[in-house]
């Protein structure tokens, strides 16, 4: 049975241009990265490029639309940029993207080829379903500092994903708690795709299908579930 996700009706009023897409994968087999997930991410950063046509990644009116939501929040989007922002970002500077394990390559280099946030978390570690919430601002996160794990709290209002154990991901796309990363060792995982107006509901399903098609060839054994669009 997939992961029940939830959005609530306060996030649903503050983006009514939200929508968001699942995709589920179990079977996996992730490792360091290669060669085929590096080459992923370079022919990402190639379509990046071409997109951009020499404008600034905030400069796109997907990535506009996200910093408004943020803005709405009380974030400051140019302190705390969503994930596909900062992953845009990293990809034009020298050094460019990182290289983590091959599933985060791969979620990546969509992530930055069609410049929408995606999430990926290990669905072995979620406890119960998944909820976008405002935030009460007790809620326990899971981050790191300094290499030690720390637990840290929201800003109440914030929006976040969370499960039943605590926040997943915070300021909504920003930063992914240690609990239900991926690592080399996950098998399962949930993938989000997230989107505003003006994204069209056809490139964010684009996005999912190249997503899923992905998974399915660097994991041929895996079994890849696309889900439907949810709007907000």
């Amino acid at each position: 049975m997939p992961t029940s996700l939830y959005v609530s009706d306060e996030v649903r009023a503050l983006a009514p241009g939200f929508a968001h897409l699942a995709v589920e994968a179990h079977g996996l087999t992730n490792g360091p990265s290669d060669a085929s997930s590096a080459a992923l991410l370079d022919e990402a950063t190639r379509r990046l490029v071409r997109r951009l046509d020499g404008r600034a990644p905030q400069d796109d009116p997907h990535l506009a639309a996200w910093r408004a939501a943020y803005t709405a929040f009380g974030a400051k989007p140019s302190r705390t940029r969503n994930s596909a922002e900062a992953l845009a970002r990293r990809a034009l500077a020298d050094g460019g993207l990182p290289r983590i394990n091959r599933l985060v390559d791969l979620y990546n280099a969509i992530s930055v080829a069609h410049l929408v946030p995606v999430g990926g978390e290990d669905l072995d570690r979620i406890q119960g379903g998944m909820r976008l919430v405002r935030a009460a601002g007790d809620e326990p996160f899971a981050t790191a500092a300094g290499g030690t794990e720390v637990i840290e709290h929201p800003d109440a209002g914030e929006v976040v994903w969370c499960d039943d154990e605590g926040v997943t991901c915070r300021r909504w796309n920003w930063r992914q708690g240690v609990r239900t990363r991926l690592t080399e060792d996950s098998v399962s995982a949930l993938f989000l795709l997230e989107r505003m107006a003006p994204m069209s509901l056809d490139d964010l399903a684009a996005a999912g299908e190249e997503l899923a098609e992905a998974l399915q060839k660097s994991c041929p054994g895996a079994r890849v579930e696309l889900g439907g669009i949810r709007t907000a």
